[in-house]
């Protein structure tokens, strides 16, 4: 990896994905427009449904989806890689899946990523989440080299289970992404703290475009999108949750300098866990990860 200008398009993703893939490709040619040779767009740029019958009413198979179509026709047209962050696209069986997908500047799919780890929670502020009724988490995690970088993907609330970015570290990724729909209540709590620490630790950047605002649905979205470098400081942000492009130069030797500075990714071990409670122990066996 040498050097490119990555972006973020942050985005306010509706109900109708036509209206939303003229907002992404809106978004995607003002970040060419700057420059950039890598562009990433948040979770779920081609529609943010919280109502499952309506989702499945608006809902497109990944070759028929606008926004997937939008960007193998920009990515060719402009000479970019395109990382739309994530779209829902229909799977047999009526489930669904929270799809990612990289093309290369010919057009060309490079490789697709679905969500590993379903948002289900109860927030303390009333909200309620339950992917999982909607969306068939996905199995594998993706390392993919694009013409830029060695790439891991992620979306959203795979940031929270370190051990996916560590495992993409350690398959050589130099390049971490997390395009996003935090909520606002948890983005003010942890979305920096999270990103930042992802970086730190695998010495890595970390690209995270992500949704902000109020949307068509009710939810509201933290924003903030970031490039954050591998010495954990942030290089580029949105520092709000409207829409915008925010750019940075990604240099590999950041990379290299701080994985030479702090070789935790070399010095790992594995290690015994022993659990000692009420005058017993019990000791089982566990790899470090």
């Amino acid at each position: 990896m040498s050097r490119f200008v990555a972006a973020v398009v942050q985005m306010r993703t509706g109900m109708d994905p036509e209206r939303n893939a003229a907002d992404f490709e809106a978004g995607v040619r003002q970040a060419a427009a700057k420059g950039a040779a890598y562009i990433q767009t948040p979770e779920m740029t081609g529609a943010l449904v919280r109502d499952r019958k309506t989702l499945m009413e608006v809902l497109r198979s990944e070759e028929d989806d606008p926004v997937f179509a939008a960007a193998r026709r920009l990515a060719g047209e402009l000479g970019v890689t395109i990382h739309v962050g994530s779209t829902p696209v229909a799977l047999p069986g009526g489930k669904v899946a929270n799809r990612a997908c990289l093309v290369g500047p010919d057009g060309a799919p490079i490789a697709t990523y679905d969500k590993i780890h379903m948002f289900d929670v109860d927030l303390d502020n009333g909200e309620s989440w339950r992917e999982s009724a909607t969306y068939e988490p996905g199995r594998r995690s993706v390392v993919v080299d694009t013409p830029q970088a060695r790439m891991g993907l992620a979306i959203c609330y795979d940031l929270r289970f370190p051990h996916l970015f560590r495992g993409q570290a350690l398959a050589g990724a130099e390049v971490l992404t997390v395009p996003a729909a935090f909520t606002r209540q948890t983005g003010e709590a942890h979305w920096h703290s999270l990103l930042r620490a992802r970086a730190i630790e695998n010495g890595a950047w970390l690209v995270a475009a992500a949704q902000g605002g109020r949307h068509e649905d009710g939810r509201e979205t933290y924003g903030h999108s970031l490039i954050v470098d591998p010495w954990g400081r942030i290089a580029a942000e949105l520092a709000h949750d409207e829409p915008g492009v925010a750019v940075a130069e990604i240099d590999g030797d950041a990379v290299r300098a701080a994985r030479a500075k702090i070789p935790n990714l070399k010095n790992m071990r594995d290690f015994d866990l022993e659990i000692v409670e009420a005058g017993q122990t019990a000791t089982g066996r566990r790899a470090a990860s």
